[in-house]
């Protein structure tokens, strides 16, 4: 099915594999990158995918859109959405495959797979930061983990910095807890928010 068609969330069975090795997938990403007409914003804010369908819809994503929707002024910015599902820009969060698949990284343990996934999402990152290199004045980051080292690694290769890179190490240091399962926490931590809140306050004049 051509990657720029849509399907209801409901009729379409969840896609259960690695998405990131899927052929699907990597077709909806090149369509991103090469038909997509991406407008051009003063910002760019880069966001984890989550485990809900769709995105805007998990208790985490209405979170961060709260803090969008406090600080930022409407039609200045642009949402990427990005991990496993790839690059999606968030008014795309519908389309097939994006809004069709059941994976959770975090609960995976092979460390193959996991490398798989970083050297791929590094080079969609890459990819997609080098395509739309002119297109915002700012971009700010808010991740942890293994998409936090691929979007680090994505803008050492492909030249394109960031304008802030958030949660920062510091206030990660602040709340990291070695003996959990997942030491940096969630970024739905209200600590992880403010900074986020505070960070944004200042980039779209």
């Amino acid at each position: 099915m051509p990657a720029s068609q849509t399907r209801s969330v409901v009729m379409t069975p969840p896609l259960l594999d690695p998405p990131f090795y899927r052929p699907e997938f990597e077709e909806a990403f090149r369509w991103v990158t090469e038909e997509y007409r991406l407008m051009p914003r003063h910002l760019a804010v880069f966001i984890p995918c989550a485990v809900r369908k769709p995105y805007s819809t998990s208790p985490s994503h209405r979170l961060f859109h709260r803090v969008f929707d406090e600080v930022l002024p409407t039609g200045r910015y642009q949402v990427i959405v990005f991990g496993t599902c790839g690059i999606v820009p968030a008014e795309l969060e519908l389309m097939y495959p994006f809004a069709h698949y059941q994976y959770m990284l975090g609960n995976v343990r092979d460390p193959r797979v996991r490398r798989d996934f970083l050297e791929i999402e590094t080079y969609r990152l890459a990819r997609f930061l080098d395509r739309t290199r002119g297109l915002y004045d700012r971009r700010v980051a808010y991740c942890i983990g293994l998409f936090r080292e691929a979007l680090v690694r994505a803008v050492e290769r492909s030249g394109v910095e960031l304008d802030h890179l958030l949660p920062s190490d510091p206030v990660i240091e602040q709340v990291y807890d070695p003996d959990c399962p997942f030491p940096e926490g969630s970024l739905s931590r209200g600590e992880y928010l403010q900074e986020l809140r505070d960070v944004l306050r200042g980039q779209v004049p």
